[in-house]
This record gives structure tokens, C-alpha cells and sequence, in this order.
């Protein structure tokens, strides 16, 4: 198999969070910011079964798809807020209330650096972040 860039990994994140109906999925370059990473992926679930889905999901897909399995993850099971960690793409999973809590958007987006995943083009669309 041919390797995967962090591009192709957060895309393939970002399809199969919304297999599991995410909201508000964003993937975030942050490689010029950090050396942790290349992207944050982010989105919302409604609630711990389905935060929990998504987490499973993302880790299904991605071992299927691309033979990749996470290097890390927590909170899955709990439900709050969800990690999983592929070394050059972070995903991380919240409940509403723990998103707009911390808020990651604005404390790594910059206006250049935010891509909206639009569910219907199964594409990012650039958006401009606030700051």
C-alpha cells in the first residue's frame, strides 16, 4: 500500500465521523504552529454512545481503508471527549459542551489554516476561522 499523507488521513477521519452523523467537522494544518502534528481533526457528537461510535468508527475505517491504527486513544469510552492519536493527524471528539469549552478552533486556527468538511462533496472547504 502506498503511504498515506496526513491529508489523505484527516479526510478519511473526517468521512468517517460523518459516517456516524458528526457535526461541525473541521480539520485544522497545524504544522506550522507545532511539531506534535500536521492536523487536528475536530468534531461534535450529541452524546456518549455516539461520541463513542465515532471514535470506533474512525478507528475501523482508517485500520480498513488505510492499515493504520491510532498510536493512541482516550476517552472513547467515556464519552466527554475523545482522542485518538495518528502521530501526523490528531482526532479529538466532543460533546457539545466540551467544544465550545476549550474552543481549539480559536486557539490554533489563524484564517488560512481551517477546513470545513462539507458531508455532500465528501471534500474540505477552506473557511475563514475567528479570531
Amino acid at each position: 500500500m502506498a503511504e498515506v499523507t496526513s491529508k489523505e488521513l484527516a479526510l478519511a477521519v473526517c468521512k468517517a465521523l460523518a459516517d456516524k452523523r458528526g457535526k461541525d467537522i473541521v480539520a485544522m494544518y497545524v504544522r506550522e504552529k507545532t511539531d506534535l502534528c500536521d492536523y487536528f481533526v475536530l468534531a461534535s457528537g450529541s452524546n456518549a454512545p455516539q461520541i463513542r461510535a465515532m471514535g470506533e468508527r474512525v478507528e475501523e475505517l482508517v485500520e480498513r481503508d488505510l492499515g493504520l491504527v491510532p498510536s493512541r486513544t482516550e476517552g472513547v469510552r467515556d464519552g466527554r471527549w475523545a482522542v485518538v492519536d495518528y502521530g501526523d493527524v490528531i482526532v479529538h471528539i466532543f460533546n457539545d459542551e466540551t467544544r465550545l469549552f476549550y474552543h481549539l478552533e480559536r486557539l490554533w486556527a489563524d484564517g488560512g489554516n481551517l477546513e470545513k468538511f462539507n458531508e455532500e462533496t465528501g471534500e474540505f472547504e477552506l473557511t475563514v476561522s475567528e479570531k
